[in-house]
């Protein structure tokens, strides 16, 4: 299975869209929005942004090792 490293970020503050490329080999904890710039992170239980806000899991999740 091909690992998709591009995800649509909804910012929860404001809900601005921004197309990002995920990095492969770590979890994104925090990200500006470059919108309304509110630092966000995951919700509870997740490993990063992507898969709180995200419209693909992030690369470690989408494979079989699971989370970083």
């Amino acid at each position: 299975m091909r690992t998709i490293i591009q995800s649509i970020l909804t910012c929860p503050n404001c809900g601005y869209q921004s197309k990002e490329t995920m990095p492969t080999d770590v979890c994104q904890y925090f990200f500006e929005c470059v919108n309304c710039h509110q630092i966000f992170k995951p919700k509870p239980g997740d490993c990063c942004v992507y898969c709180s806000y995200g419209t693909v899991k992030c690369p470690p999740m989408q494979g079989e090792g699971g989370c970083c």
